[in-house]
């Protein structure tokens, strides 16, 4: 990757950390574009660039990082089994970029703040867009791994799907937790038990 498109990643994780983090803190009504513009130290017309509405840069976080789930798949080695494949790169990808950073600790407040955002119908939209799109990329990998056709076979389109499912789950179950719980031994448990029922 080069430094141009490094830099427009980062400018996009800024923007997408920024919306939720001001949202969380002042309310989804009270958190303007120009509020999220000037918190990554961007324009209004840079923040357009990326995003076409706060909803979007509010879920921008979890639509990439679910993606590089797929590019992590499809690294992983050829011979490995897809269950361990699939839990891996999942698990690695949520341990690597955790949820909170810059000082904002995983607090009760903190997690019943983005627990609240995740009621907005905007977000709830965007949610169900982006899932929509990961589904999609993660069954093009699947379909590699298991030589399918990801057009024709029901089967890789089934794993991405309960793969997804399966991660909101332990994500909300995570939100809700208390006292809190690790995300990561969370995930396995939970894609464990759906691989019971998913083995080719």
């Amino acid at each position: 990757m080069g430094l141009r498109e490094r830099k427009k990643q980062q400018t996009r994780a800024a923007l997408s950390w920024a919306t939720i983090r001001l949202s969380v803190e002042r309310g989804w009504d009270a958190v303007t574009v120009e509020d999220i513009a000037a918190e990554a130290n961007v324009s209004v017309r840079t923040f357009r660039n990326y995003f076409s509405s706060k909803a979007e840069a509010f879920v921008a976080r979890h639509l990439d990082r679910m993606l590089r789930v797929a590019d992590d798949l499809r690294a992983r080695p050829a011979d490995e089994p897809l269950s361990e494949a699939v839990v891996g790169a999942v698990q690695a990808r949520f341990l690597s970029e955790p949820d909170t950073n810059d000082g904002y600790p995983c607090s009760r407040q903190w997690v019943d703040g983005i627990r609240l955002m995740l009621t907005e119908p905007d977000v709830q939209g965007e949610f169900l867009r982006a899932g929509m799109l990961i589904q999609h990329e993660l069954a093009k990998t699947i379909a590699e791994r298991t030589r399918t056709d990801v057009t024709r076979d029901v089967y890789p389109n089934l794993v991405a799907a309960a793969t997804g499912a399966a991660t909101t789950v332990a994500m909300d179950h995570w939100l809700r937790a208390d006292p809190p719980v690790e995300i990561g031994p969370l995930l396995r448990e939970v894609l464990d038990r759906l691989w019971v029922g998913l083995r080719p």
